[in-house]
């Protein structure tokens, strides 16, 4: 669809950039924003591959955003994820190219037990405690197995990536919630927007819609990234399971029922 055809009322637009800019601060601080802006772009009648296409492209703005504050405030080393970030890019490469042509309605079938499932588990389970420097040089394998799986799964469709990224970072290694939002958001940026430059060379993007709701995003990023970071992990983690669970609801009653 040509970008001149899509015509948008001032009022659903309005709508969009205030969803836009609620899904930055919730994705900034636990992850699961695209459950927001995915539904409200359908919602106002845009067909699903432009969908997929201008999330990306606003999601790339948030993700961004968020990702720059955890890693300036030193709660992301690169050097202890490298393997993590080549795995996200080759998972999400992969992801968006079969994106057209694989259907990803077996995996939204699984979403809700898995999100439910980890969202239990943060509930009763311990916060671990922060790892030493030398904690961050295991799990060799498990960064590629988590980065490749988590990215293919972004580049084929994204909704509650960086909520998987920090549940999986918190299972896998000895990370504090607050450091495994850091990892998330970057690697979440990675796959969005190895995602979003595919989407582009497919003609799939409506770039005005995407920018302004990526600017809204980017606000509610920066917003989101500060309070999250000022308040700590006991701020981050009710905000966090209440996600998760809102998540697992939503995702329950899209893909096992049929409803929007």
């Amino acid at each position: 669809m040509p970008l001149l055809e899509i015509a948008i009322e001032p009022t659903t637009l309005g709508i969009l950039l205030f969803v836009a800019f609620l899904a930055g601060f919730i994705d900034a601080i636990a992850g699961g924003g695209g459950l927001l802006t995915l539904p409200a772009l359908l919602t106002a009648g845009l067909p699903p591959h432009l969908v997929l296409g201008t999330n990306k492209l606003c999601a790339t703005f948030g993700s961004a955003t968020a990702s720059y504050a955890f890693y300036r405030r030193r709660l992301f080393e690169p050097k202890l994820w490298r393997r993590a970030l080549i795995g996200t890019f080759l998972g999400a490469l992969l992801g968006a190219g079969l994106a057209h042509a694989v259907p990803a309605d077996w995996l939204n079938q699984l979403l809700p037990l898995v999100v439910f499932g980890c969202g239990l588990y943060l509930l009763f389970s311990r916060m671990p405690s922060p790892p030493s420097g030398s904690d961050m040089t295991l799990g060799r394998g498990r960064q590629w197995l988590q980065s490749l799986g988590l990215g293919f799964y972004d580049g084929v469709a994204g909704p509650g990536t960086g909520a998987f990224w920090t549940i999986s970072s918190m299972l896998l290694y000895p990370l504090d919630l607050l450091k495994a939002s850091g990892v998330a958001r970057t690697m979440n940026f990675i796959s969005n927007g190895t995602a979003l430059g595919v989407f582009i060379i497919s003609g799939h993007v409506a770039w005005v819609l995407g920018i302004g709701m990526g600017l809204a995003l980017m606000a509610g990023a920066f917003l989101g990234a500060r309070t999250a970071i000022q308040g700590g992990s006991r701020f981050i983690r009710p905000i966090f399971i209440l996600v998760v669970l809102a998540m697992s609801l939503r995702l329950a009653w899209q893909h096992w029922f049929g409803m929007a």
